[in-house]
């Protein structure tokens, strides 16, 4: 995805002149905004196969004792 740099400075220019009501709004959607993102790229990860030798090796980890449940 290409940026231009101008958008950026928009968007750090709106959000510093937020009134503190409008930031604590922009924080929560933003919060929630990342979040879902975040889950989507895992998921994604995930289905791609690009988590498997993690997993694998936390099992492997798990199994000689280098690792306990919490």
């Amino acid at each position: 995805m290409v940026v231009v740099m101008g958008r950026i400075e928009d968007i750090e220019k709106a959000v510093s002149e937020l009134s503190p009501d409008e930031l604590a709004r922009f924080r929560a959607w933003y919060e929630a905004f990342d979040a879902d993102y975040f889950d989507e790229k895992i998921e994604g990860d995930a289905k791609a196969g690009k988590l498997d030798k993690l997993a694998e090796q936390a099992l492997a980890d798990f199994r000689a004792g280098r690792a306990h449940e919490i």
